[in-house]
């Protein structure tokens, strides 16, 4: 699931600073894929992938610390856009939202080009899903709908791009130019793909398949006990229990559906960059003036970016920008 996490209390909570668990559940934020907070622990790599851009965190997870450091530091040099020697909140934003555009501008180039070598103007359906799903020709009916099966695993998955090729093709003349296969491949990105977006969450949680989110469910998708399951529930969860009842399930029937899925996920005029901007600012801001300088940010450097020494992965090295 794109990951892949707000009612007035807890926008607010966000806009002043203090981490919240629940921004780690709003499935519209496309910062990153991972989770900003696990069962409560915040999760350093969903910053690391708000602050670089996914490919370029992967590329700091390789580096030695003191390499990670020196580039963080050129990195906060081309934030400082007035080069007064604070990265306020404004250039802290816009750095944020200039990485997510510069990591969806690549990753749909990068698709394109592998599923439309000529650069054709147009990359039709039947193209995609030979590329990505043609395998599945060879697989019998039993392969096909076991459950649990690996081939119906893909089945569902073709069955969503589907749905998800369908809302991303404009003219539906079922082929998509550049700007539409963007729109296939980052729905969470563009307003016009928000009402597939809550079907696929909605198909996530609701296990039971009948049609709507349960409190069970909901808790379900961001909390899972440990082995012991009389284990009390940590108070963050209680909380989630007490926004569902009061603030999600809008006309109280005890579910959410589609439409109150919607406000929980792509609440109108949320800013997603302005609220990791915020949590940075509020975590490294040794003396409380509100804006950083080059040695606060060093100083927290692992919660800005990763290295050797913090994190591991696979890394496509660049060394274009340092």
């Amino acid at each position: 699931m794109l990951t892949t996490l707000f009612v007035v209390l807890a926008i607010s909570a966000v806009f002043a600073g203090v981490p919240n668990p629940e921004e780690s559940k709003r499935l519209m934020d496309h910062l990153s894929d991972q989770e900003h907070f696990k069962n409560e622990h915040h999760n350093k790599k969903f910053d690391h992938d708000a602050f670089l851009g996914e490919d370029q965190a992967k590329t700091f997870d390789q580096l030695p610390p003191e390499e990670s450091k020196r580039r963080l530091g050129i990195i906060v040099d081309k934030i400082d856009a007035d080069n007064d020697g604070f990265v306020t909140l404004v250039e802290l934003k816009d750095w944020i939202r200039y990485t997510q555009k510069r990591y969806i501008e690549e990753d749909v180039d990068r698709h394109w080009k592998q599923h439309n070598p000529d650069n054709a103007e147009l990359l039709p359906w039947e193209t995609y899903r030979k590329n990505v799903y043609g395998f599945m020709d060879d697989m019998n009916e039993k392969e096909l709908n076991a459950p649990y099966s690996e081939g119906f695993t893909y089945s569902n998955l073709l069955k969503r791009d589907r749905r998800r090729w369908h809302y991303a093709d404009g003219d539906q003349d079922d082929a998509l130019n550049r700007t539409e296969f963007a729109y296939f491949l980052h729905p969470e990105d563009h307003s016009g793909m928000r009402d597939v977006v809550v079907l696929e969450t909605m198909e996530d949680i609701d296990k039971d398949k009948d049609g709507k989110v349960s409190v069970e469910e909901y808790i379900g998708d961001m909390y899972k006990p440990e082995d012991d399951e009389d284990e009390e529930e940590p108070d963050w969860v209680k909380q989630e229990r007490e926004q569902f009842t009061g603030y999600r399930d809008t006309n109280k029937d005890g579910f959410m559906d589609e439409t109150e899925v919607k406000d929980w996920i792509a609440p109108p005029d949320f800013d997603h960059a302005e609220a990791e901007a915020r949590h940075l600012v509020f975590e490294a801001d040794a003396d409380s003036d509100e804006k950083l300088t080059k040695a606060e940010i060093m100083k927290k450097y692992d919660l800005f970016v990763g290295s050797q020494a913090t994190d591991f992965g696979e890394a496509l090295v660049r060394h274009d920008e340092f």
